[in-house]
């Protein structure tokens, strides 16, 4: 195993670490590290960042589950159409899409530089929502859960576009919509979307293995490595305020969003 493989897989810990920090945002990062370390093909990365998302946001659900900090009916109403979205997304719209997407004169916009560009400005949004931190523990705790159901399956279609395309879990735009729409409390939120997350990256994995060409023996590594980062970051989570890792991660995010920016554009 040469070096940069051995750089990959430690950074495949470090993912688990932050999801087990902060409780979200390391998938984030999953496919900068397999594009760009472990120079993996960026559309088949995504595919591959599903089943690592869908694989270590279902072992943090577990733990929710067992504290009875997952809402099943609202994770129903809202997985549903996320779960459609994600799947067609993965199976039909992604093999569909044009190799190059356009052209400006005698530039051409490839697919691989689309996608990654499009996954930037995704890790830029999720940075900003890091960075503002807005997150209150005791937000809805005394609440009746509310639903608005059309809202919430809109989002639910819009997350699951999102994840489908770029791979990442979207528990960024998930907590805030449970939040608002059904007015779950905080700790419930996370929960839940963990659950959502896990589920519909999970079922979008499998719309990529009829389409593309899966190394398992890599894939299940760098998965197992990212499950047990999360119980490193778990036990790392009860000494460091998180609040302050929480906004610092953000910045990381967003300068590693405008970095990629940057690069797939100066490569036309």
């Amino acid at each position: 195993m040469d070096v940069v493989t051995l750089v990959g897989f430690a950074a495949a810990v470090l993912i688990g670490i932050s999801l087990g920090l902060i409780g979200g945002g390391g998938s984030i990062l999953t496919v900068p590290v397999l594009v760009y370390i472990l120079g993996v093909d960026p559309v088949l990365a995504t595919a591959y960042s599903l089943f690592v998302v869908g694989s270590t946001s279902l072992v943090g659900a577990g733990t929710f589950m067992k504290k009875g900090l997952v809402d099943y009916k609202t994770a129903v109403v809202f997985a549903i159409p996320s779960f459609i979205a994600v799947f067609l997304t993965r199976k039909f719209l992604v093999p569909w899409l044009p190799d190059p997407l356009f052209s400006v004169g005698e530039l051409a916009i490839t697919k691989d530089v689309g996608i990654m560009v499009f996954f930037a400005v995704i890790m830029l949004a999720a940075s900003v929502s890091m960075i503002r931190n807005k997150k209150c523990v005791d937000c809805n705790e005394n609440e009746e859960v509310r639903f608005n159901l059309p809202l919430i399956a809109l989002e639910g279609s819009v997350v699951g576009l999102i994840t489908g395309i770029v791979g990442a879990g979207g528990g960024f735009l998930i907590i805030p919509a449970l939040v608002i729409l059904a007015k779950l409390p905080m700790k419930m939120a996370v929960g839940t979307s963990l659950l959502i997350i896990a589920a519909k990256s999970l079922i979008g994995f499998l719309g990529d293995i009829s389409t593309q060409t899966i190394d398992w023996k890599m894939l299940l590594i760098f998965t197992g490595l990212s499950i047990m980062g999360i119980f490193i970051g778990s036990a790392m989570s009860k000494n460091i305020n998180e609040k302050a890792l929480k906004t610092g991660f953000g910045w990381f995010v967003l300068l590693m969003g405008i970095y990629i920016i940057g690069k797939e554009l100066t490569s036309l």
